[in-house]
């Protein structure tokens, strides 16, 4: 079976080449660009299953890379990985919402890299199950047809709001959500809800969960993951 191919965008080629050594070291087809116009035409010619993307490139930026490629049918299913620098926070809420998988901030070793790669690949063989299905994952048990929740087999009485965030967060292991999108996916675009609003209704689930509420896992200045 063929490796992902993944195209790194980096401009710092000291960067870029110790991302293509060690991607191709792991056996998957690597290409290297130093800027976002070379990053589009690439993608262009041919479709990679994963983007490693610096947010601070030259001409068009990280940040415009992920809008293009999420806006269009052909390359929305790409995933990205955005690699930047501390105190981007801004630019990390902006990314994941644009439909950025996850985020890795620098500097960071070849190894932290290759366990997102990893875990990106396979969300996405876990999307392509049935939302319906029972999902089992660490201590819990959850079964959305039921509405039902089992912490080591004792149930957990949420209210409705709270199994959807639950679910939400449980189905993707690891993957970032920002207020934002916790918002969307669970009361619809436009819903008047604030930050603040998401962070009490993720310590009330945390609370009732017990002991399995550390798996709720706080982004600082971004959102919420489900532990992986």
């Amino acid at each position: 079976m063929a490796k992902e191919k993944i195209l790194v965008v980096e401009d710092d080629t000291d960067i870029q080449e110790l991302i293509t050594y060690n991607l191709k070291k792991e056996g998957f087809q690597v290409k290297g660009v130093i800027s976002g116009e070379e990053a589009l035409a690439s993608i262009e010619e041919s479709i990679p299953n994963i983007v490693v993307l610096d947010l601070m490139l030259p001409g068009v930026d990280g940040l415009e890379v992920c809008r293009q490629l999420k806006r269009d049918p052909k390359t929305q299913e790409i995933s990205i990985i955005m690699l930047t620098a501390k105190g981007e926070e801004t630019d990390i809420v902006t990314g994941l919402e644009l439909g950025a998988d996850d985020y890795i901030t620098k500097p960071f070793s070849p190894r932290v890299l290759l366990a997102r790669l990893r875990a990106v690949m396979r969300r996405k063989t876990v999307n392509k199950t049935d939302e319906q299905s029972t999902l089992r994952i660490h201590d819990l048990i959850i079964h959305p047809g039921r509405h039902e929740v089992l912490v080591n087999e004792r149930r957990v009485d949420l209210t409705p709001t709270e199994f959807r965030l639950l679910h939400l967060l449980a189905r993707r292991p690891g993957w970032v959500y920002t207020r934002y999108q916790i918002v969307n996916a669970l009361h619809g675009e436009d819903y008047p809800v604030t930050d603040r609003s998401v962070d009490v209704q993720c310590a009330g689930l945390r609370k009732k969960m017990g002991k399995a509420g550390k798996y709720i896992e706080t982004v600082r200045g971004v959102g919420y993951r489900f532990q992986e």
